[in-house]
C-alpha cells in the first residue's frame, strides 16, 4: 500500500511540474525593442490595467503624491522627453510620471504598464536633469523589457515545481526548500532585469540627448544612501553599485556610436 502511495504521488507531482512547464514555454512572444524572446502569459492590456488599478495604492503607501507642482512638472516634463525622443516611443505604453512625497525613503519604482513613480528623497539628492533622466529611463527600461509580466510567469512556474516537490515528498519542509532554491533562481533574474534596464536607460539618455554618464553619478548617490553597506550578491535582487557602474560603461560604449 505504502509503495503504491508513494507511485501515485510521483505522478501527480510529474503531471504537475509537466503542466506547469507547458503553461509556462506556451506563451513566448519575441519584444519588440529588445529583440529578446520572453515567456510571459499577460497581455500589454492586462499590464496597463494592473499598472492603473495599483498605482493609487502603491503612491499611498509612500505618503501619496508630492504636493510640490515644481517637482511633478520637471518630472513628467523629463520623462516625456525620454520616451518621446526614444525608441521607448514604438512601444505605445501610456507612461505617466509622479513624485511621491515621501521625503526619507530613497526610491524609484515602475509599476506595469507605465506608471513610475519617485521620492522626494531621491529627487531631491540627483544633482542635475540628466541623473533624473538616468533614473526614469531605467525605469522605462523596466516597463518596456516587461520585467514585471516575466516575473510573474517565472513565479507561477517554480511555484508549481515547488508544489510538485511537496506533493511527490509528502512534506511541507520539501516544498518549503524547494521554493527557497526556486527564489534564488528568480533573484538571479532580478539583478538581470535591473541589468538590462540599465542598458536600456543608457540607450534611451543617449537617444533623448542626455548625458548617460549622469547614470554613474546615481550609482553614487544610491551607495551614499545606503549607507555604504551591501549584503551579498548573490542574495539581492540589486546588483552592486559597482557592477553596475561597469555595465554602464560598457552599454555607453555600445550606443554612443548607433
Amino acid at each position: 500500500m505504502q509503495k503504491g502511495g508513494t507511485s501515485m504521488k510521483l505522478i501527480i507531482a510529474a503531471a504537475i511540474v509537466i503542466f506547469s512547464v507547458i503553461k509556462y514555454f506556451s506563451s513566448s512572444e519575441v519584444n519588440e525593442i529588445t529583440g529578446e524572446k520572453q515567456y510571459i502569459s499577460l497581455t500589454k492590456d492586462d499590464e496597463i490595467a494592473m499598472g492603473i488599478n495599483s498605482a493609487s495604492q502603491m503612491a499611498q503607501e509612500f505618503g501619496g503624491l508630492s504636493r510640490n507642482a515644481q517637482y511633478q512638472e520637471l518630472v513628467k516634463r523629463v520623462g516625456a522627453k525620454v520616451v518621446n525622443t526614444s525608441d521607448a516611443h514604438k512601444t505605445n505604453y501610456p507612461f505617466q510620471f509622479y513624485v511621491l512625497a515621501d521625503n526619507r525613503t530613497v526610491n524609484a519604482f515602475a509599476l506595469p504598464g507605465g506608471p513610475i513613480f519617485i521620492t522626494e528623497a531621491l529627487l531631491t539628492r540627483l544633482q542635475n536633469e540628466d541623473q533624473l533622466a538616468g533614473v526614469l529611463g531605467h525605469e522605462v527600461g523596466h516597463v518596456i523589457a516587461r520585467h514585471s509580466a516575466e516575473q510573474m510567469s517565472k513565479q507561477e512556474l517554480s511555484q508549481g515545481i515547488a508544489g510538485a516537490a511537496g506533493v511527490a515528498a509528502g512534506d511541507a519542509n520539501s516544498a518549503y526548500y524547494a521554493q527557497l532554491v526556486a527564489n534564488m533562481v528568480n533573484m538571479k533574474y532580478g539583478r538581470d532585469d535591473e541589468l538590462e534596464s540599465d542598458d536600456l536607460g543608457v540607450r534611451f539618455m543617449i537617444q533623448a540627448g542626455y548625458n548617460p554618464e549622469a547614470l554613474i553619478g546615481v550609482m553614487d548617490i544610491l551607495e551614499e544612501a545606503s549607507g555604504g553597506s551591501q549584503v551579498p550578491e548573490f542574495q539581492s535582487t540589486h546588483p552592486s553599485p559597482s557592477n553596475r557602474r561597469e555595465k554602464i560603461k560598457a552599454a555607453i560604449e555600445k550606443y554612443k556610436n548607433q
